[in-house]
């Protein structure tokens, strides 16, 4: 059995053989593997595997660049280690790939570092991960999931209980999560189960009642759960002492049965059918369902720029009003930003090494087996790059856009190619600034503000990510992430109450509450390598009360900030009442007026969603970093890069917090003040599922700001030019009104 080598509809096309001309071995340090090199690695660790060990198959994971150390990147661009100081000599860049594959026979899993000497790829290392150690979820996996449930005969019987065929059967591949009645050395993912009535319809409006677990290497059905369903309570429900009283599950306990017992017997109840009802979203579909019309009486709306677009882009260097980057595809960040800098009137000052989401989980609230295993790592178990969609022209990005494609490995060695997978464009922002002396003969003066905007889409099976990276003219630098998609819902029967911890969407659809917890890793370089952060509170002034001789009126408020010194306190906790915030700041520059640092402040007060899991729980365990809204870690670069992974490099199927995860950076008395620290921002909402987020969800916000402080010498963007667009008019024009723009914005 096996997944035809097809790009999923996400993706572009597939790449499998080497083209005949080979250019320079890079144009920048951290331009990521191409489609060519991701196929020359290939042929490189399949003609070593052949020669030097006894693995007779190998299934590719993972193929990426291995990045060079900071300081000789830093060099080779030109960039200074303190602004001011001279740039350090450069030094030999050896461009390095790593890869992750399966032994498709044994489904042991390696680890391997390649260099690129001359034209050819060399093995440097291979290195074989212990038991249970398993790298990321492919998404042939993933496809290969739905393949195997729907040759299984034991879960074509079960589907057709409830009156489904199979060729109706559909599955999402999951990790597993945590399940440990299975061996740890398996490699398995979980198939949450839908049906689907025609080819293209809304499948998540007809979810089933079981969930088998598959083994990925040995392409088999392991074991079908079957959850509980809700009842009435009768004399005492398993959930009274904790105050939800109304009602009970079937099974006597929430916890999982033993692998051994009968599943459906276990969870104490009857088959649900899956409800019949469609809920589409093609347009096409929607036009089918009776009553339904498209709204008419929306006018188009262009986004134009007759003289074309501001930015400049040389390969993956991205440069705009002062800003400068390199922007690149990561199969698992998704976006990558490095070498941030800043034209401060002639003064190249560096503000960030490297930006990007390092990992997310997604943990859902029904503590009913085997719900509780729904916490998916998007990033660390599946690959946010990987599962990133082929953007389209005036329907993901409107405007003018510039496209930067991306490339990942295929089980074979090919490379899955997606064309347009990061787009870049300008938006008008509303206005920057603006001030009218309000005195008789006054002026005034209005500055509007453009951003530019780095985007990515995700799709998670259900769920849609947009992450956008967007820079302003006043020194800012704003992450957004807007959560689309469809919700992951679950089957309800036609009598059962509604659960205590989901929303019922529409007949037999509910949806169980859950969180989006983001880790945001940044590795600072605000003036320099050499950074600390400094927490600050504000406080009503301190032993100052009412009617003292400090604070007569009861006014005064002070700002106190505190360094955060040495490792063990890098772990940190939001204050709402203190209103805390973090600045990033290099000691070594001071403002000539403030007499303080030149920092970044973090403004992510709306973006803090406390992890709602207990601690101790599994998923506190395996995504320690959803438990503080910050951490500063002190960098450390190694043979493999730095420290990068807050939950650890390899996700799936962890059954703790690994050695190689944030807390554990976050220990001892190692000094954090001006060191070459990392700065992960833990980012959130908790969603609790709505009807008018059914049958598609409509976006939701989440917004994080890094604000310049005391870095510039005055409002950097005093030299925008005003606002004076000649193509506004009149939204209904009269005799007695212009029917023109031009007005002056500045008078």
């Amino acid at each position: 059995m096996s997944v035809p080598l097809t790009a999923p509809s996400t993706a572009t096309t597939v790449q499998s053989s080497e083209n005949a001309a080979k250019g320079p071995a890079f144009k920048h340090p951290l331009d990521p593997l191409t489609p060519d090199e991701i196929v020359a690695v290939s042929q490189s660790v399949r003609r070593y595997v052949a020669e030097k060990t006894e693995i007779k198959a190998v299934r590719f994971i993972t193929s990426y660049l291995l990045p060079p150390p900071k300081k000789a990147v830093l060099a080779y661009l030109g960039i200074p280690l303190q602004s001011g100081e001279k740039p350090e000599p450069a030094t030999e860049i050896v461009r390095k790939a790593e890869v992750d594959f399966v032994d498709a026979v044994t489904g042991d899993a390696y680890n391997t570092i390649l260099s690129l000497n001359g034209q050819d790829w060399e093995v440097d290392s291979l290195e074989q991960l212990p038991e249970g150690v398993q790298p990321q979820i492919s998404v042939e996996e993933l496809l290969l999931c739905e393949e195997i449930i729907r040759a299984d005969e034991r879960v074509k019987q079960i589907a057709a209980e409830v009156g489904v065929k199979p060729e109706q059967l559909h599955a999402d591949g999951w990790a597993i999560g945590y399940d440990a009645r299975f061996p740890t050395k398996q490699r398995i993912q979980q198939a949450l189960m839908f049906a689907r009535w025609s080819r293209h319809e809304n499948l998540y409006a007809h979810p089933l009642d079981f969930i088998p677990v598959v083994d990925s290497v040995a392409k088999k059905v392991i074991h079908i759960d079957f959850p509980p369903t809700y009842k009435p309570k009768e004399e005492k429900s398993l959930f009274e002492s904790a105050g939800v009283a109304t009602v009970d599950i079937t099974a006597p306990t929430t916890a999982p049965p033993p692998l051994h017992s009968d599943p459906i017997e276990a969870s104490g109840r009857k088959r649900v059918p899956p409800p019949k009802e469609s809920y589409d979203f093609l347009p096409d579909l929607l036009a089918q369902k009776e009553g339904f019309k498209f709204r008419d009486d929306l006018k188009p709306l262009h986004v134009v720029q007759p003289e074309g677009v501001s930015f400049k882009v040389d390969g993956h260097v991205l440069e705009w009003q002062k800003w400068k980057m390199h922007v690149a595809f990561h199969h698992r960040e998704g976006i990558a930003l490095s070498t941030i800098t800043y034209n401060d009137d002639g003064n190249i000052r560096p503000i960030f090494y490297r930006l990007s989401l390092s990992e997310m989980v997604v943990p859902y609230g029904a503590p009913d087996h085997p719900h509780p295993r729904k916490h998916a790592f998007d990033v660390g178990e599946y690959g946010m790059g990987t599962m990133a969609n082929e953007l389209t022209l005036g329907c993901d990005c409107l405007g003018q856009i510039h496209y930067l494609p991306g490339a990942y490995v295929a089980h074979d060695g090919s490379a899955v190619v997606v064309k347009n997978v990061i787009c870049i464009h300008e938006e008008d922002a509303g206005l920057l600034w603006k001030h009218t002396d309000f005195r008789v003969g006054g002026r005034a003066q209005a500055v509007r503000s453009r951003r530019l905007v780095v985007q990515q889409i995700c799709t998670l099976a259900n769920y849609e990510y947009i992450f956008n990276y967007m820079f302003y003219q006043d020194g800012n630098i704003e992450l957004e992430v807007r959560l689309t998609g469809i919700l992951q819902v679950y089957v309800q029967g036609e009598d059962e109450p509604n659960s205590p911890f989901g929303t019922t969407l529409a007949p037999g659809i509910n949806a169980h509450y859950h969180q989006h917890i983001f880790s945001v890793r940044v590795d600072p370089m605000v003036d320099g390598l050499q950074n600390s952060v400094v927490e600050t509170d504000v406080l009503p002034l301190p032993n100052a009360p009412i009617g003292s001789p400090a604070n007569h009126t009861g006014n005064a408020f002070i700002t106190r900030s505190t360094p955060i010194a040495r490792a063990a306190d890098g772990a940190r906790d939001y204050d709402y009442a203190t209103d805390r915030r973090w600045s990033i700041v290099n000691p070594k520059t001071v403002h000539p007026s403030s007499k303080r640092n030149a920092a970044y402040t973090i403004m992510g007060k709306g973006a803090t969603a406390p992890l709602m899991a207990l601690d101790g729980s599994i998923v506190a365990k395996r995504a320690p970093f959803a438990r503080k809204p910050l951490w500063v870690v002190k960098d450390v670069e190694g043979p493999k890069g730095g420290r990068m992974w807050p939950s650890g490099k390899y996700v799936p199927q962890t059954r703790d917090t690994p050695e190689d995860a944030l807390p554990n950076w976050a220990k001892g008395d190692d000094n954090l003040l001006d060191e070459d620290v990392l700065v992960y921002i833990t980012m959130g909402i908790t969603h609790i599922p709505r009807p008018e987020d059914w049958p598609v969800m409509p976006v939701e916000h989440l917004r994080l700001l890094f604000r310049p402080t005391n870095f510039f010498t005055v409002n950097p963007s005093m030299d925008v030019p005003g606002a004076n667009d000649s193509k506004s008019c009149p939204a209904f024009p009269s005799t007695s009104e212009p029917v023109s723009g031009g007005a002056a914005c500045a008078h």
